[in-house]
């Protein structure tokens, strides 16, 4: 959430700033700025996009070889102009920061008390006035000692007047990396950021401070001693940040699902330990159950794993909503295996839990994320990489099905090690994923169908989804997709559970969008579909072809081309996720910028 860029060069560095911020724009869209040192603190800042802030800057001729720029998602103050980042502090000291500072009331009271005055609402301004406070000739110093003063989670960038040619950066629960150039130097909250401009990346670690000159990086600890960290080549393309002939991202990412699965099982010849890290046999051998950490949509990608590890690996497996876990008494297992989902691997409440559940003795740790060099991946003893490459839309879709595919590999291979998996049936399982990019393409063919159905949906301002087994947590993910970007109020029930009190709800302006594959559970959902019907509610039936059920009064139907078993969820959601962006595009919502929203949520 929110995005850094700085530059510090021998050119003009305003265009990689404003560049930078466009690629992170869908990280936080609440506001944006930019700020120079350029003969004195310049600053640009606006309260809609990104490129309403480029015209800003072209207008007023803005340039300097010093910079640092943000775009926002607001979390202390509304999104307004004297809310914007970059913040200044008596016209001497500029800085931005993602992250939220636990104790900012204090230190602003008592900074108000020798003389401060607050311009905004925000924490960060609470940082900028502390360095400034503490500044005596030297920025390095003053921001080491204010960082021992926070409380909470930041990145921050900063730079002061009377140093011209010098950034300071530093990370703590927020992700910050550092971009080496020739005779040039960034910082950004993301490698992405760069692309175009350098590939050469160094990832700073907790509590690192980088002192950013335009010929030399040094990296110092939290205890402020001179630390080498390692420089990677990271190929951040900016073909991936390209639309190309879709309207939308949402819609390019939807349509790019069997693309990324195929690449996610890339190499993939049969279901082995190794496809999970060295050590990985050792540690799936010993474990006895499995606990499922994880936010939001990758939530939901655990709870369908559940389902598959208890009934294909017949392991007991908890999922947990990974920003309560860590703050209630659990029962720590240290023969667990806890698996950490995370897109960016940098979300802030499943990095905690993940450390809550390693200072409780559970110390068998596997990551599923899309980042290779994320500080998740880091933190774990094994990992699996989705390759769903840049995902630049903020309701998640090809990174939910390339997480399933991981899912399911790891179900696999647990599975096998505890001698649940015939050669047959492995077989089977690796001829069905490699057949999946297939299968989709045959659901993404039923878009103009949905986009009917789509209209209907845009009229409306509640829905109920409902799913059974597997599929329910399939219907959780729809909901969510709804909301998200839609708008329109929306739950998700195991069909069994309507008439235990959400039956209530239903009339005929509340469409139940059902979810049917031709299961073990199928006529016991279509027993809860005849209890909607009964009270005059409209139900949108995904069905597989081989269900029998048929479109009549009250009753539309979408058949998907054929059913897939076990991995059955991953088409199902396909279809639903269009439902969503077609429901938006109806309503003329924002789809890839959804309001309230951020992509890569890295504050609790």
């Amino acid at each position: 959430m929110c995005g850094i860029v700085g530059a510090v060069a021998a050119r003009n560095v305003v265009p990689v700033l404003l560049e930078g911020l466009r690629r992170l724009e869908y990280r936080g869209y609440d506001s944006c700025g930019v700020a120079v040192n350029n003969g004195g603190l310049k600053r640009a800042r606006s309260v809609r996009r990104v490129q309403d802030l480029v015209i800003q800057v072209e207008e007023s001729k803005f340039t300097g070889t010093v910079g640092i720029s943000h775009t926002r998602w607001a979390t202390h103050g509304a999104p307004v102009t004297m809310n914007a980042h970059p913040h200044f502090s008596r016209d001497r000291v500029a800085l931005v920061h993602n992250g939220i500072i636990e104790n900012y009331e204090d230190i602003r009271q008592e900074l108000h008390s020798v003389g401060y005055e607050f311009e905004s609402q925000t924490d960060t301004e609470v940082i900028a006035h502390l360095v400034e406070h503490l500044y005596q000739g030297d920025l390095l110093k003053a921001v080491q000692a204010a960082i021992k003063r926070l409380r909470g989670a930041y990145a921050i960038a900063v730079f002061c007047r009377d140093e011209p040619q010098r950034v300071i950066a530093a990370r703590f629960g927020s992700p910050l990396v550092i971009g080496l150039g020739t005779n040039e130097n960034f910082v950004a909250s993301d490698a992405m950021a760069l692309a175009g401009t350098t590939e050469r990346i160094v990832y700073l670690e907790e509590g690192d401070v980088a002192d950013v000159r335009q010929d030399a990086v040094q990296i110092y600890d939290r205890g402020e001693a001179p630390v080498e960290r390692e420089e990677r080549n990271v190929k951040a393309l900016s073909g991936t940040a390209e639309l190309g002939p879709y309207r939308h991202f949402m819609q390019k990412e939807i349509f790019e699902q069997p693309r990324a699965i195929a690449d996610t099982l890339e190499g993939v010849d049969a279901v082995t330990p190794l496809l999970f890290g060295d050590g990985a046999a050792e540690v799936l051998g010993k474990i006895d159950s499995v606990l499922i950490l994880a936010c939001g949509t990758s939530y939901y990608a655990g709870l369908t794993a559940k389902y598959w590890l208890e009934a294909i690996a017949k392991l007991p497996t908890q999922v947990e909503i990974a920003s309560e876990y860590r703050y209630r008494e659990s029962v720590p297992n240290p023969k667990s295996l806890v698996v950490v989902i995370s897109q960016s691997g940098e979300t802030a409440d499943t990095l905690a839990a993940l450390k809550h559940a390693q200072s409780l003795g559970m110390t068998e740790t596997l990551a599923i994320c899309n980042v290779g060099s994320s500080a998740i991946v880091r933190l774990t003893k094994l990992c699996y990489l989705t390759r769903a490459g840049v995902e630049i839309g903020v309701a998640s879709t090809k990174a939910f099905t390339t997480q399933l595919v991981a899912l399911f590999m790891l179900t696999l291979a647990l599975a096998k090690q505890r001698g649940k998996l015939t050669a047959d049936a492995e077989a089977a399982a690796l001829r069905n994923l490699r057949h999946l990019p297939v299968a989709l393409q045959a659901v993404l063919a039923l878009e103009p169908q949905i986009i009917a159905w789509a209209g209907e949906f845009s009229r409306k301002e509640h829905a109920l989804f409902l799913g059974r087994g597997r599929h329910f947590p399939i219907a959780l993910e729809g909901a969510l997709k709804l909301k998200e970007i839609s708008y329109i109020h929306a739950e998700a029930y195991a069909a069994g559970e309507l008439k235990h009190g959400p039956l209530a709800l239903v009339t005929d302006d509340m469409p139940v969008v059902t979810v049917a594959p031709n299961d073990t559970l199928l006529e016991k959902l279509k027993s809860n579909m005849q209890e909607v019907r009964a009270r005059g509610g409209q139900l949108y039936v995904f069905a597989d072809a081989d269900t029998h059920i048929a479109p009549g009064d009250g009753i539309n139907v979408i058949r998907l081309p054929e059913h897939y078993g076990a991995l059955s969820p991953i088409l199902h959601v396909v279809p639903l996720q269009l439902l969503a962006y077609h429901t938006a595009l109806a309503r003329g919502n924002d789809v890839d910028k959804p309001r309230n929203l951020a992509k890569s949520v890295t504050v609790e």
